[in-house]
């Protein structure tokens, strides 16, 4: 009661001031009361867009990512080939001045093969993020190098490392790989690493969401499987989500069909300008549960179609018929990097090559392959091994 007396007092004793002001001086008391509402406005949307998704290590969420608009720098995303006859993933992001790279498959030696294509963007020896996504060969060789092609580890300076919470890899390469970042850790050529979990729970100074710059954001979506155990390694990995303006672009590394239900449950996704093929283009992945949400206006996928590395079915070869049928209710903006001519013999050749995805300001944006920039379906290849879906 005395507090409310006390408030009462204090509130009367303002008004009978500002009632002074406005007598004396109606100007001075016209830019006071302008000023207070300015001061109000402006600690509210503070509050609302930076201190509390902040706070809650969410910022921004999905419904806010908006409030970054403006003039964005330009982001190029590039679909790397590797080298060699096998399936892998390596994405070399250039968003304005930040270097990115998301995985580094797919075999050992593709380690020369990123690095020369990286050292015509990246000047100064520093990656300011790289993610490795989950712990099979195709997506992290690269990173560990062998004798004659040094790893991406030992070539480079690494600012913030962010990789797999959970596996059940036991492999050579996986084990060389962790040897090697925690040698790199612990010598301060990683400034920081994280699990994705790490991420989404904000421990040990780890972030949900990166400014990479301007107008452009990459945050580590949630899914599940950084918290539980699974048969199925391709569903630890990790997944990534860059906003640029209006626009935004998908990497969800090799997730299945279980681990893409709880992406969709777990975040609040928003349509997409790009989307990189889950999985290669599986048909145990780009489900429809994902698809419906994020409705794909392009789609990169880097694989080998037609090879027959993992399957003898035809028409479960990378990009899959399957995928392709439920992709192509969404967009014909399909790109592949490499084709596949004689999987024993080892040969091959780029069907899109390198692809790279330009935007400048998160505005209109070109895909062009350093081979042909042919859409998937109006190739030779597509018109003898597959059939578009109808409408």
């Amino acid at each position: 009661m005395a507090s409310k007396k006390s408030n009462k007092k204090a509130t009367k004793k303002v008004v009978k001031a500002a009632t002074k002001v406005a007598k004396k001086n109606p100007a001075l008391f016209v830019i006071i009361v302008i000023l207070v509402i300015c001061l109000g406005v402006g600690g509210f949307f503070a509050y609302k867009y930076v201190i509390e998704p902040r706070m809650n290590n969410n910022e921004p969420t999905s419904s806010q990512r908006s409030t970054y608009i403006g003039d964005s720098a330009a982001m190029d995303i590039n679909f790397l080939e590797l080298g060699n006859k096998y399936t892998g993933d390596s994405t070399f992001i250039k968003a304005g001045d930040t270097d990115i790279l998301i995985d580094a498959g797919s075999r050992q030696n593709s380690a020369t093969t990123i690095a020369n294509f990286i050292d015509n963007y990246c000047t100064d020896g520093v990656l300011e993020y790289v993610i490795a996504t989950h712990a099979h060969q195709d997506h992290i060789a690269g990173f560990v190098g062998s004798n004659s092609d040094q790893g991406i580890l030992k070539r480079y300076k690494i600012d913030t490392l962010i990789d797999f919470s959970l596996t059940n890899a036991t492999s050579a390469i996986y084990n060389n790989y962790v040897s090697l970042r925690d040698e790199k850790v612990a010598s301060g050529d990683i400034a920081h690493h994280y699990t994705a979990n790490d991420c989404i729970q904000g421990n040990n100074g780890a972030k949900r969401i990166y400014q990479l710059g301007e107008g452009m954001t990459m945050e580590i979506l949630d899914q599940k499987f950084y918290r539980e155990t699974t048969s199925d390694e391709n569903d630890y990995s990790v997944c990534v989500l860059f906003t640029q303006a209006n626009n935004h672009y998908l990497f969800t590394g090799d997730l299945e069909k279980d681990g893409e239900k709880s992406l969709v449950a777990l975040n609040s996704l928003p349509e997409v300008e790009l989307f990189k093929g889950g999985h290669h283009g599986s048909y145990t992945a780009n489900t429809d549960a994902l698809l419906n949400v994020i409705k794909p206006k392009t789609i990169c996928i880097c694989c080998c179609a037609g090879s027959e590395e993992y399957t003898s079915d035809v028409d479960n070869m990378f990009p899959a018929q399957a995928a392709i049928n439920r992709m192509g209710k969404w967009t014909d903006k399909i790109y592949v990097t490499t084709l596949m001519k004689d999987y024993k013999n080892g040969v091959y050749e780029s069907m899109n090559g390198n692809i790279n995805f330009h935007c400048d300001k998160g505005k209109e944006y070109t895909v062009k392959g350093s081979n042909n920039s042919t859409i998937l379906k109006d190739t030779e290849w597509f018109k003898n091994n597959r059939t578009w879906p109808n409408s």
